[in-house]
């Protein structure tokens, strides 16, 4: 497999299109940087003008195949590869649109170089030098990259292989999202529209706290002498760095663990911004900035929706300005809750633990996905595994 050494910036133009409002369009579909990380978009923003305000910062024009890279911190994953283009389509001046020539490289293989663990932080290391307050890069920093290219019709299949299993990933998360709004539309109509019971509150249950239906346990950070080097031991999670998909990622291991929790307990995080919730899928350490709370009756799903109903009250313990935001043992205990009876909550488990079991499903196929991919991804690019032909 003959290789041309190129820089990005070579096969690539970046930032091609500027919107101007003197173009006068009737309505524009925004696309900011937060709604987009790892090519999987939540919220695609509709905006008429002369009605609603147009953000400022929506001004890069878009087309198919166009790559979005967020230029702060790099390190949160805020990119992806566009689809589906909406008509009157603006991303926010937070991307680097990259826009592949291709008659030299393929979108689908530039994307997945740019994506690679290693490229990802070595962006981020140029990004903690710059000047401003936060970690961020340039385009010429993208720009500069040195890519070993195949020939095309090689990168295009090795952006197939890639980008297939990306779909399936991709799909994974959009069935365990509705899944999971279905597991909470029965909750809130169980539990906070009581639509079963006539619309209101039956006698027998009651208003109480988390202490009353759950055991709360705070983190707290093993010293430093506990850490594996050979990565053997019991998973370890602290703070909210592990947030952002429904199951929390390994990342550090102890085999002097403190404070534990069991596989179904929710986590959730005390430290700013309070109120991040997950599950622990397996037996793991909770470190410090995160706390475990396990169901007294075994109903761990009801305990699930119910703290994730708790979003206004856990607002609260976020700090304003300079204040940290966190919230202690006591308080937490102290959240208000509705207590039904417990033939009440374990109906609820009948009928949502089987949502939550195909949830847990998705997610285990979707972590071997991503660690096949990652695992193919560099071999494939370095010419070290060829494509299959044909």
């Amino acid at each position: 497999m003959k290789y041309k050494s190129v820089k990005i910036g070579d096969i690539c133009e970046t930032n091609p299109q500027t919107y101007s409002p003197s173009e006068n369009w009737p309505f524009v579909n925004y696309l900011d940087t937060g709604n987009l990380t790892e090519n999987s978009i939540d919220e695609i923003q509709h905006i008429a003008i002369g009605k609603d305000t147009l953000p400022s910062r929506a001004r890069r024009k878009v087309t198919v195949d166009d790559i979005l890279y967020s230029t702060v911190r790099p390190i949160q994953k805020h990119y992806g590869i566009l689809r589906n283009v909406l008509p009157n389509m603006l991303a926010s001046t937070g991307f680097t649109v990259i826009r592949v020539d291709k008659t030299k490289a393929s979108s689908d293989y530039i994307y997945h170089y740019l994506t690679q663990d290693k490229i990802v932080n070595s962006l981020q290391v140029i990004g903690e030098q710059s000047v401003s307050a936060y970690p961020s890069i340039k385009p010429s920093d993208i720009e500069a990259l040195e890519i070993s290219l195949p020939p095309l019709s090689e990168q295009m299949e090795i952006g197939r292989i890639l980008g297939a299993t990306n779909d399936k990933i991709a799909n994974n998360t959009k069935i365990n999202h509705h899944l999971e709004q279905m597991a909470q539309a029965i909750f809130k109509s169980w539990f906070v529209d009581f639509e079963p019971f006539g619309g209101v509150m039956p006698d027998d249950w009651r208003k109480g706290t988390l202490s009353e239906i759950a055991n709360i346990t705070m983190g707290q950070s093993p010293d430093g002498k506990s850490y594996n080097e050979d990565g053997i031991g019991t998973v370890f999670y602290q703070g909210r760095a592990e947030f952002g998909s429904r199951f929390p990622t390994r990342r550090l291991y102890t085999t002097q663990p403190k404070r534990m929790a069991a596989k179904g307990d929710v986590l959730i995080s005390v430290r700013a911004p309070v109120g991040d919730i997950n599950i622990a899928y397996e037996p793991c350490c909770l470190g410090r900035g995160l706390a475990g709370i396990r169901s007294a009756n075994g109903c761990q799903t009801f305990l699930l929706y119910s703290m994730l109903g708790m979003t206004q009250e856990l607002e609260l313990f976020n700090g304003e300005g300079t204040v940290f935001g966190s919230i202690n043992k006591d308080a937490m205990a102290n959240l208000p809750v509705h207590i039904p009876p417990d033939k009440i909550m374990y109906q609820f488990e009948d009928l949502a633990n089987p949502i939550d079991a195909a949830i847990e499903v998705n997610y285990g196929e979707t972590c071997r996905l991503q660690a096949i991919r990652d695992t193919l991804l560099p071999r494939l690019m370095s010419g070290e595994l060829p494509p299959p032909v044909g």
